[in-house]
């Protein structure tokens, strides 16, 4: 947790090896369309080309002398021009212009040096994730058994979903495994967040069921917590908080769910959250809102936290409005939970800082059928992470 030589290693055997969350499809609808974002603290820039209409992900840098090219967060172009000398790359990464060309010699291959793509790019239902490593396995099989719990986070939702404009940023200073494990952690609940459970007392919500359910390892390090718990939900749980006038529109939904995907799968959708973790720094909180959360460590002891809001396209402006109140209520960075979470992570990094512990302890639960608020989800974790980082983590475990 506190390691610079296991910091660095992650950089390069987990980080810049793996499937890594770029972005929604949906942020990027029309040619032209871009969206740039640090992916494992390397600049790219995603893009929609205009000619073939492909998602494209380039390095966001010049091939002349490095400068970045994409020099706004979100946007529409035909070209990007380098402000340092006016190279010009059009939405498909080719290099279109070159002030001056006649002053370089001939055999320069101008058609060589277009804008440098991902080593592979894919997309799975509209989530599109990027690689560093051209040997990595296909998305599909790297998802594994992730793939099911996205379907019914992307169906429960009608399966026509899309990012919320708008972004949730944060750092805090701790280590970026404790926020995986916290984020896939329904032990602390009710412990870290009493205070979230007294409000929901307050305005009238149930809290007797209390929250139950099962930890799932989904294989390649990726996991899920499902459960029942009191609040309600925006795909078609009804509470409280939503308002009288909410019922029949949330009943109309949970109806045509269940007409559409039967009432078995239709329950999995409407009382049923998740926390799904997809290796190694993807988290879809699919709960009282649906949250698409990654991170990445500068440092063994911080961490730069992005989060979106996922919702159904063309949403009824009161059930839009009910999504984000509580996204926001919750899992936003002055919200319910967030702050909470924040410090018990820093908590922990100062004790391991400290040096009188030098592990987590995550065996709870090896001794039944692994439960929502047991650890088998953060074994799966890391024990991927033991197979990638392989004699580093022997090295700092030996200490």
């Amino acid at each position: 947790m506190t390691s610079p030589e296991v910091h660095r290693a992650e950089i390069e055997r987990i980080f810049s090896t793996s499937w890594l969350y770029v972005g929604h499809e949906s942020e990027i609808p029309e040619p032209g369309d871009f969206v740039r974002r640090p992916l494992a603290g390397r600049p790219v820039f995603m893009v929609r080309g205009a000619k073939t209409g492909n998602i494209n992900v380039f390095h966001n840098t010049c091939t002349h002398r490095g400068a970045l090219v994409c020099r706004q967060d979100a946007g529409n172009a035909k070209a990007f021009a380098c402000f340092y000398h006016a190279w010009t790359f059009d939405t498909e990464g080719q290099l279109k212009g070159v002030p001056d060309r006649d002053a370089y010699a001939d055999g320069v291959d101008f058609a060589g040096l277009g804008l440098k793509a991902l080593a592979r790019v894919a997309s799975y239902r509209g989530f599109v994730f990027g690689s560093f490593n051209p040997d990595i396995v296909d998305l599909e099989t790297y998802l594994a058994d992730a793939k099911a719990y996205l379907d019914l986070v992307i169906d429960g939702c009608g399966g026509d979903v899309e990012i919320v404009r708008g972004t949730n940023e944060y750092s805090f200073d701790a280590n970026w495994k404790l926020l995986v494990e916290n984020s896939i952690d329904g032990y602390h609940a009710q412990s870290t967040h009493d205070t979230y459970f007294k409000y929901l007392a307050s305005i009238g919500t149930d809290l007797h069921g209390g929250v139950s359910g099962r930890a799932v390892p989904l294989g390649n390090g990726h996991a899920v917590i499902e459960y029942t718990a009191p609040w309600g939900r925006p795909v078609a749980k009804w509470e409280p908080l939503f308002g009288d006038e909410a019922r029949h529109e949330i009943d109309r939904l949970r109806a045509e769910l269940e007409q559409r995907h039967g009432k078995e799968r239709a329950h999995l959708m409407c009382e049923m959250n998740r926390n799904l973790l997809i290796y190694p720094n993807l988290i879809v909180n699919d709960i009282m809102a649906v949250t698409v959360r990654t991170f990445f460590p500068p440092a063994p002891g911080a961490v730069d936290v992005t989060a979106w809001q996922l919702a159904p396209r063309n949403e009824l402006a009161s059930l839009r409005q009910r999504r984000l109140d509580s996204f926001l209520t919750f899992l936003g960075p002055g919200g319910f939970a967030t702050p909470d979470d924040l410090e018990a992570l820093e908590s922990c990094q100062r004790g391991y800082e400290g040096g009188g512990v030098e592990w987590n302890d995550i065996s709870r639960g090896m001794g039944r059928g692994p439960m929502a608020n047991d650890e088998e989800q953060m074994r799966e974790f890391w024990r991927r992470w033991q197979l990638q980082m392989g004699s580093t983590a022997d090295r700092a475990a030996r200490r």
